[in-house]
């Protein structure tokens, strides 16, 4: 199966070197939960878009350093390109950015919340669970990192998972049974010394130091990413199995 990684962000060039980019965080992320994922980079930021839709058998859309209301040419793209997606039923999961600009691009609404900035690990409620979905127990520790947030949802999506911090952590597009999209406002693929190395290069120039300093005390715990990957793995192997029964 082809899972296309739409690219919208670049790793901080003073981190490259030591934790390399965004695309190789999510091969390992995916190919841990299915090493047979073929996984083709697209970096929609610098425009490199696929051809169509069809292209792969699924999507998969980054972080990034932006916020959707930028409005750049670029996601402007971005979003005709997912909405083309979503009506042509090629699944598509969103992390981060990419939770937040399916949302807005399917009729959602993103803002930089009040709430300032998520860094660090985080803990959300599971409020919805189905089939396709690995046992995950009630609740998700995995690492933040936004001061966006989705604050009205698309009327295909719902909740599944939430805290108090972030409303909307994760979401499923077109019934939770059989979703069509997927997205998470976390990120799964950020390993710990990573999320380490971005909160200090950020505290006191970005994030402010009374958010950083605790953000980092919550690092070293353990986190969901693996049993997220075997969520997202799930998700794509129940579409695939879907529209091959359609075809």
């Amino acid at each position: 199966m082809r899972i296309g990684i739409l690219e919208t962000g670049k790793v901080n060039p003073a981190l490259v070197a030591e934790h390399g980019p965004y695309a190789p965080m999510f091969e390992r992320l995916l190919g841990g939960a299915d090493p047979s994922f073929e996984l083709p980079v697209f970096s929609v930021i610098d425009n490199e878009f696929p051809e169509t839709v069809h292209d792969c058998d699924a999507w998969l859309v980054t972080g990034s350093k932006h916020g959707v209301y930028e409005n750049l040419p670029w996601m402007e793209r971005l979003k005709v390109f997912l909405r083309d997606a979503y009506a042509a039923e090629a699944p598509i999961i969103g992390v981060c950015f990419g939770h937040q600009i399916l949302a807005e691009a399917l009729g959602g609404k993103v803002v930089k919340s009040g709430k300032g900035w998520g860094a660090g690990l985080h803990r959300y409620e599971v409020s919805a669970t189905a089939g396709w979905m690995p046992e995950l127990g009630g609740e998700l520790a995995v690492h933040a990192m936004h001061q966006d947030q989705v604050i009205s949802l698309p009327d295909d999506a719902e909740v599944i998972a939430r805290s108090e911090f972030c409303e909307f952590a994760a979401l499923a597009y077109g019934g939770i049974d059989a979703p069509r999209a997927i997205s998470i406002q976390p990120h799964p693929e950020f390993e710990e010394p990573y999320e380490r190395a971005l909160i200090e290069l950020r505290r006191g120039d970005g994030i402010p130091e009374e958010v950083a300093d605790p953000a980092l005390q919550t690092l070293g715990a353990p986190t969901d990413n693996s049993l997220i990957a075997d969520w997202f793995a799930a998700f794509l192997r129940q579409a695939r199995a879907r529209r091959r029964n359609a075809a």
